[in-house]
């Protein structure tokens, strides 16, 4: 699956120029997402040295994307006459979502078991996580 990831509010916390704070798990999250094959791009309005220095960031912490506010490496942007900046993706982890970005334990949870936020949250209100397995009686042995 090909994966946009925004930066600042997404990966970091929003700082922008600077670079925030990591949010708890991003990268943990974004490595595994890797190890499994999918492709991620950094998809930032950060260009030029701000963006080098977000792919430093994440290159630091193990994180390398596929390519960065462009569909694959080897594109190049020729002004007005070149690619446009809409990237093809399957999905987009993004803190300007509707409704926020949820943790990063959810989004895992939501790339893995491919189902929706919504699907998560239904599932968790209605899981009880307290409940065992019923008692046996004495004449069940």
């Amino acid at each position: 699956m090909i994966i946009a990831v925004d930066f600042d509010g997404t990966i970091v916390k929003h700082e922008y120029p600077k670079i925030g704070k990591e949010i708890p798990f991003a990268t943990q999250t974004l490595k595994m997402l890797i190890a499994e094959g999918h492709q991620l791009i950094l998809w930032s309005v950060r260009e030029g040295k701000l963006l080098d220095e977000a792919l430093q960031w994440c290159r630091d912490r193990g994180v390398e994307f596929y390519a960065a506010n462009k569909d694959f490496p080897e594109e190049t942007y020729f002004g007005d006459n070149g690619f446009s900046r809409k990237i093809k993706a399957d999905m987009w982890i993004d803190d300007r979502n509707v409704g926020g970005l949820p943790d990063w334990g959810t989004i895992y949870r939501m790339i893995k078991e491919k189902k929706t936020y919504e699907q998560i949250l239904h599932e968790d209100m209605h899981s009880d996580p307290y409940a065992s397995a019923p008692k046996r009686k004495w004449w069940q042995f």
